[in-house]
């Protein structure tokens, strides 16, 4: 849901009354100088409470490229993104999404946003924080890729947040198939759906029993990003599918 259409602090409130959902994750943009104001973060965990919905994670983006050729930049990156490491752990949360942003050859990006990585789950660790990787643009929309990079970085804590619409040059059913073996979150992503209410870029059947298939037994975000339904509809629309294929599939 967009930061317009209400105050972020009524994230919790919008999630249960309207959509009955027990697990929210936010997005850092949407409080971006907020991570280390103790008061708001605490007014954020009271209405979380309030409504008995959990904070799963937060999604990290604008804060540098953890893969950046400069090692300056690099580590500036790392730093950037250690106060939402905290945030998390003050929320409750059990992740944080970062991107595995880089430049240069496949390969080089591939050690470059490695290094970045390791660097910052290592952070993580000692806070039982874990660091997941979107597939979000960029070579990390090559499932291939991105699991070399999951190799290379080697921790329990780093894992991968499979989206089922962030693929471009790539299949976005082995993408997923890629990454479900280090998924800690999926997002299912909708852009439109058909009179029986399928999701028509995205067989959500064939997707799901990959999810599963990778005995997968942990959130499932929701993100719409049509523009052929109100967002609200479209979230209430993408919500009813998965309720369907989870009957379905079960």
């Amino acid at each position: 849901m967009r930061a317009r259409e209400f105050d972020h602090l009524d994230f919790a409130r919008v999630a249960r009354r309207d959509f009955n959902l027990d697990a929210i994750e936010y997005v850092n943009s949407f409080f971006k100088d907020k991570a280390t104001n103790a008061a708001y973060l605490a007014d954020m965990n009271q209405r979380a409470a309030d409504h008995g919905v959990y904070q799963h994670l937060i999604m990290i983006d604008g804060e540098g490229a953890l893969g950046d050729p400069d090692a300056t930049k690099r580590t500036q990156a790392i730093d950037n993104h250690r106060p939402w490491l905290d945030a998390a752990k003050t929320l409750g949360c059990a992740t944080i999404r970062v991107n595995a942003q880089s430049s240069g050859t496949p390969e080089e990006q591939e050690q470059l946003a490695a290094d970045g990585l390791r660097r910052l789950v290592e952070i993580a660790d000692p806070l039982e924080i874990n660091v997941i990787v979107e597939n979000h643009g960029g070579l990390s929309s090559h499932g291939d890729w991105l699991v070399r990079v999951m190799q290379r970085v080697n921790h329990p804590r780093m894992g991968t947040l499979p989206d089922f619409g962030n693929f471009y040059e790539y299949d976005r059913y082995t993408g997923v198939a890629d990454m479900m073996p280090y998924a800690k979150a999926v997002s299912a992503k909708a852009h439109d759906f058909d009179a029986n209410g399928n999701e028509t870029k995205t067989d959500y059947a064939r997707m799901l029993r990959i999810v599963l298939g990778a005995k997968f037994s942990g959130w499932v975000g929701i993100e719409y990003e049509g523009s052929t339904l109100p967002e609200r509809e479209g979230v209430s629309a993408t919500l009813r599918l998965l309720q369907r294929m989870q009957r379905e599939l079960a």
